[in-house]
């Protein structure tokens, strides 16, 4: 049987045509479709296909793209709020998809198509691409491994600049992203999960909107988007996880540090700076561990290498009939978690979690 495969992507904004430069490097994926209701998006999906050797067709709905183009898998890049919709349509034709970050908007859809994906045969994987950072995925075997001993204190930061024009301004509202913490922060809820291998109990939060966004109004509805916040995170296994965030520090050197703190010492990663950090509390010195990414990887889109990375674990999965890295109810939960820090900064209280059943 051969390796080959054949995608269709739908939804050809920045995210879309990100996916376009990075199945371009992956050996054997070839791309037949694209699918966007906005002409000016198709246009630029045409332009940037001529300069990456592509050839594909082009259409406005996923309707008219499935009974010709006939894919091996879709990925769905498509706006937030559209996600559960379209994911639906595609499964009604048994064909695989990588559905982009959050899953959905709302828990309850979320869970929906859980509950659809979890008896559903072709693969299904959720876009939570920051597990394939090249330094992070360093830094998580690392963990894994015992190096500080068992982690007590989880720390991820993330100082970067504010959410980008996307067409229609559909992210400068909640009710289209699911909020900040989940359209933005799903991405750190899932590496908490996966780096300490456990459930949250429990969710704190404060933050707000003070600094971007603040004059916009589109239809006479002002934005209403999250630009900071600090998340508290309690774990089952007694790990406690913080997020902090802020969406107006344009000027950070590192726009990713995660740290993890155990008996043993402290390992801590840094994007872009590619490097991870080991500091043992028995005196031994501080010692550094650059991680290379590959070039073509750097420069094909803004994630760091991860969109590649990805790109191929989905791939090889799909050519072997493997199971998803990163589950629907992986996407669950991370939707999860930022719907009950969103719960918590409404409300100022802590919120309980209870994944056990």
């Amino acid at each position: 049987m051969t390796d080959s495969r054949t995608y269709a992507i739908v939804g050809c904004g920045m995210m879309g045509r990100e996916h376009m430069r990075n199945l371009a490097l992956v050996p054997e994926a070839e791309l037949v479709a694209i699918v966007d209701p906005h002409g000016p998006s198709r246009d630029a999906a045409a332009e940037l296909a001529g300069k990456l050797g592509q050839s594909f067709a082009c259409y406005e709905t996923v309707e008219d793209m499935m009974p010709s183009a006939r894919p091996d898998a879709v990925i769905v890049a498509a706006p937030n709020h559209t996600h559960f919709a379209i994911a639906q349509q595609l499964m009604g034709h048994e064909v695989a998809l990588l559905l982009e970050k959050p899953m959905c908007t709302t828990v309850e859809d979320a869970g929906k198509l859980a509950a659809l994906a979890a008896d559903y045969d072709p693969l299904f994987w959720v876009g939570l691409e920051y597990r394939y950072m090249p330094p992070v995925t360093r830094f998580v075997e690392r963990v894994q491994a015992g190096e500080t001993g068992p982690v007590r204190m989880l720390s991820i930061r993330e100082h970067r600049f504010p959410f980008l024009t996307k067409v229609g301004d559909w992210n400068r509202f909640s009710a289209n992203t699911g909020g900040t913490l989940v359209e933005k922060c799903c991405h750190f809820f899932d590496l908490m999960r996966h780096i300490l291998q456990d459930e949250p109990v429990r969710i704190f939060a404060s933050g707000g909107q003070d600094v971007n966004h603040l004059d916009e109004v589109y239809d006479g509805k002002p934005s209403d988007i999250l630009d900071n916040a600090y998340v508290i995170v309690d774990f089952a296994g007694g790990a406690r996880a913080t997020l902090d965030l802020c969406m107006f520090a344009e000027g950070a050197e590192q726009q990713e540090e995660i740290y993890a703190l155990g008996d043993v010492g402290k390992l801590d990663v840094r994007i872009p700076a590619a490097e991870i950090i080991w500091s043992p509390r028995d005196g031994a010195g501080v010692r550094s561990e650059p991680v290379d990414t590959p070039p073509e990887a750097l420069a094909a889109g803004d994630h760091h290498g991860a969109t590649w990375f990805q790109l191929l674990r989905f791939h090889k999965a799909l050519v072997e009939g493997g199971s998803p890295d990163v589950s629907a109810i992986d996407g669950l939960r991370s939707v999860e978690m930022g719907a009950a820090a969103h719960q918590s900064i409404e409300t100022g209280l802590p919120v309980a979690l209870d994944f056990s059943g």
